[in-house]
């Protein structure tokens, strides 16, 4: 006989906790086996033993004992999203603790809080169950939930087998556990044990060796993403229809979605619950067709799958650029100068994806970036400022499955960007954002008309959202400062703050801009101070202060490998193509090596002879230094209108 299981029911009054266990008690009211009780009964162990499933409710306090006696017990929490909450409990008369007629009864443990404790033992089989759809979506999910713990187990095993980002599955044909087969298709599975789950598609692989009939079989990537050591017990199970299918198939009609269908459906793309070509479908119909309404509702949905940060400031400081524009690393200039203000500024930090180098990128060739939320509370307690990698703060999981099916698909709608920048910005704990807009041929926005049209859009989204944002149109027509890749531009920004006489006037201007905008929330002629605070030295201590504290390194030089790029012909510099140089850059090696990059000796405007220097290439291996030539040789990305000098 198969030993019975402990299944511990855990959610908070208005989760609708109590509702579900009644509907779930219905219907396996004709299984014999299964028994719910509202506290754990005294014959437990020997229900237990006689392969009864038994469902028992309890407080956070009792977990770890009576874990310790049946460590095989799965732990069932409940959910509901905020906005769900506070509507079921006005419907039902319910007070905000959780009173009313779906909250416990008085014999029952008290509600949870939201998270479980820290303590648990490794390998705690964990489920959650998101009761944001209707009653019966719910009790089918808990039904689901329930039977599938009391499915036989199959033993976890690495297969060394690379799939990129996908998660698959192996069974044997002759799997002891399930029918191998029927688990083929284009459907997906759920695969969980030890409070961990994921989902992944199946195949089948009539190899004993590889793996057993009583094993399970895991990609590379499914095996590190489930975090299980092999041998580990897991169950596998169907993956049902999203609860938000609903919510998906209207906005494929072009219906508009509220705040809690796009937090529907954006938890259940994040959790693997749709096919990418059904979360692909849905972001090119949310990307075609964005009301203000569901900008905002999309920017709140977004900012609950981030770690937020919250701050004991009066304004917290912030700044974005829109991208597409090779150097302009202004950022390691505006925020020291404010940081000399006093005004809290932390700036969270992406790395480069397709560009040679990202503001973390950069600033990493300093200082420390990787910073958890405790240690940047540290770094702008003691220096008012930072400048840190988002991965380990505010990076929401849903941008990870977003870009993966965005980027290949070439979907770049500036109302989607609009709610994930935001929503990063409300994560972060900002107050006061200032948006830096390029427009031209490399930029995202092409025109001016068009930049300044999306700096109204956050303008006005901003203020919905209780953020003071100003929004500023830059010409991106060319590269900003000389350094292309994360070492140049921190040598760029670093000379603008010593006041260096051959620092970039461009990028030196850029950065006064943006810091003067900053510092006009606080008081008159912004501008005018932030150029004192730069010129006076007192930004540069300020800097030295922010690298202090997050962690200092010795700075990364540019890399040893160097060749010049000369000018075919005479004449004047009439553009740059900084998408040109950007990927010139990056075959050079930027941004995985820091070092490498491209440094540009002209400007726009400039004249220059044939043969002349227009920029240098910096590479550490010969194999990409070389690459990189070929690809300036081709095309230099340097436009000149002939003349003879």
């Amino acid at each position: 006989m198969q030993p019975g299981r402990l299944f511990l029911i855990m959610g908070a009054g208005a989760s609708g906790r109590t509702t579900l266990l009644q509907g779930a008690r219905d219907a396996l009211a004709g299984a014999a086996d299964w028994i719910f009780a509202p506290q754990l009964p005294a014959d437990a162990a020997a229900l237990l033993a006689r392969g009864h499933a038994l469902v028992a409710e309890t407080r956070h306090s009792e977990l770890p004992g009576l874990l310790a006696s049946w460590p095989d017990a799965c732990i069932v929490r409940i959910t509901t999203a905020p906005s769900r909450k506070r509507a079921r409990q006005s419907a039902m008369g319910s007070a905000p603790d959780g009173s009313g007629p779906d909250s416990q009864p008085p014999t029952l443990p008290p509600a949870l809080p939201p998270a479980l404790p820290p303590a648990l033992p490794r390998g705690t089989d964990t489920v959650t169950i998101d009761n944001n759809g209707t009653v019966a979506e719910g009790v089918a999910r808990l039904v689901a939930t329930l039977r599938a713990g009391m499915r036989p187990r199959l033993a976890v095993r690495a297969v060394p087998i690379a799939t990129w980002h996908e998660n698959v599955a192996y069974l044997n044909p002759g799997c002891t556990a399930v029918p191998a087969a029927q688990f083929l298709g284009p459907g997906l599975v759920e695969i969980h044990g030890g409070g961990r789950a994921i989902r992944a598609r199946v195949h089948v692989i009539d190899r004993d060796d590889i793996v057993g009939p009583q094993q399970i079989g895991l990609s590379y990537h499914a095996f590190r993403t489930l975090g299980l050591p092999e041998g580990a017990p897991v169950a596998i199970d169907r993956v049902q229809d999203p609860a938000s299918l609903p919510a998906l198939r209207a906005k494929l009609r072009g219906e508009a979605l509220d705040e809690d269908g796009f937090d529907d459906v954006i938890r259940d793309i994040a959790e693997g619950r749709y096919h990418e070509r059904e979360a692909a479908a849905f972001l090119v119909a949310a990307s075609a067709s964005l009301t203000d309404d569901e900008i905002e509702a999309l920017a709140r949905a977004r900012a609950r799958t981030a770690t937020r940060v919250v701050w004991d400031e009066p304004i917290v400081a912030d700044k974005h650029s829109m991208g597409g524009v090779a150097g302009s690393r202004i950022s390691l200039i505006l925020v020291p100068i404010v940081a000399a203000t006093g005004i809290a500024i932390p700036k969270t930090s992406s790395r480069a994806i397709t560009s040679p180098a990202g503001t973390a990128d950069a600033m990493e060739t300093l200082a420390r970036v990787d910073l958890s939320q405790s240690e940047l509370r540290q770094v702008v307690a003691r220096a008012r400022g930072a400048v840190v990698w988002n991965g380990r703060l505010n990076h929401s999981p849903v941008d990870d499955v977003m870009n993966a099916i965005t980027r290949p698909l070439g979907i770049d709608s500036q109302r989607w960007a609009v709610a994930s920048i935001l929503s990063k910005k409300l994560a972060a704990g900002a107050t006061h954002v200032v948006i830096d807009i390029p427009y031209g041929p490399s930029a995202k926005t092409h025109t001016r008309v068009a930049a300044q049209a999306l700096g109204a859009l956050f303008t006005h989204i901003g203020a919905r959202l209780g953020l003071h944002v100003d929004a500023l149109a830059t010409d991106g027509t060319a590269p900003i400062g000389a350094g292309i890749g994360p070492a140049l531009e921190a040598r760029d920004a670093m000379a603008v703050l010593d006041c260096h006489p051959a620092a970039p006037a461009d990028l030196r201007a850029k950065a006064l801009l943006f810091a003067g905008i900053i510092l006009g929330w606080t008081g008159p002629d912004g501008p005018a101070r932030a150029e004192a605070l730069l010129t006076s030295g007192a930004a540069r201590i300020a800097m030295a202060a922010i690298i202090d504290a997050q962690g200092r390194q010795p700075p990364t030089p540019p890399a040893r490998l160097i060749h010049p790029i000369a000018s075919r012909a005479g004449g004047r510099v009439t553009q740059i193509d900084g998408a040109r140089i950007g990927a010139i850059a990056r075959r050079a090696g930027a941004p995985a090596d820091k070092a490498c990059g491209v440094d540009l000796l002209v400007t726009r405007d400039v004249d220059v002879r044939a043969g002349d220097i227009v920029f240098r290439i910096h590479g550490n291996t010969e194999t990409d230094l070389r690459a990189a030539i070929a690809m300036a040789h081709e095309a230099d990305g340097i436009s000149i209108a002939e003349a003879h000098i």
